[in-house]
């Protein structure tokens, strides 16, 4: 039986990338944009853009939370599974990114379903914690600081409603480091998986996709 070698898996990520992905002209240029303005050249591929969209789309899709904005890639993904009437709120750090990020949305036709808060993804946790009723969220995605995984899902946790998805990325490793090498999301990933509330895994696409669902 052929064996896993990492020029396979590496193909089989270009596969699922090509095949799976298809990103429209915004998003399949937003990433050189991003770069050309001095943003960080890291975005999720398009195949897990895509299975962002589909999860979204799961579910009621009322409203989002996503954090970790950047360039607003995976923001499109999400909003674009969203109902109709359905909103986004993603959170960044970087002022410039922020301002990048809000002028995509706008290409994107997004402007009017996405807004972007500024600050660091605890503090702004606090006040949408303050802002929004429980069980009000029905998707999430956590992309910002690795090791403060588990404090977003203490404090995300109360905003789910039942049924809401959360996706996490990055939850076998970065460029930085790998879980077999004391990455920091091992925490988050035994917390989330022992927690009777909600049905987990993760997919080894790209660095460890985590999904879970509150029930």
């Amino acid at each position: 039986m052929p064996e896993m070698t990492p020029e396979r898996w590496q193909w089989l990520n270009r596969y699922a990338r090509s095949v799976f992905g298809d990103p429209d002209e915004q998003l399949a240029t937003l990433v050189d944009r991003a770069t050309d303005a001095g943003l960080p050249s890291i975005a999720v591929s398009p195949d897990v853009g895509r299975l962002l969209q589909i999860l979204a789309a799961s579910t009621p899709g009322r409203l989002a939370l996503e954090l970790g904005t950047l360039g607003g890639y995976s923001g499109i993904w999400i909003a674009r599974g969203l109902a109709p009437d359905g909103k986004l709120i993603t959170v960044e750090l970087e002022p410039k990114h922020a301002d990048f990020a809000e002028a995509e949305f706008a290409s994107a036709g997004l402007a009017d379903r996405v807004e972007v808060r500024r600050g660091a993804a605890l503090e702004v946790l606090e006040t949408l914690a303050e802002e929004l009723e429980e069980g009000t969220v029905d998707f999430v995605f956590l992309d910002a600081v690795k090791t403060e995984y588990p404090d977003y899902f203490r404090a995300i946790k109360p905003l789910m409603a039942p049924g809401a998805i959360l996706v996490a990325d990055n939850v076998y490793g970065t460029g930085q480091g790998w879980i077999d090498e004391g990455y920091g999301t091992d925490e988050f990933n035994r917390l989330i998986a022992a927690d009777p509330d909600f049905l987990a895994t993760a997919v080894a696409m790209r660095e460890g996709v985590l999904i879970a669902r509150r029930m």
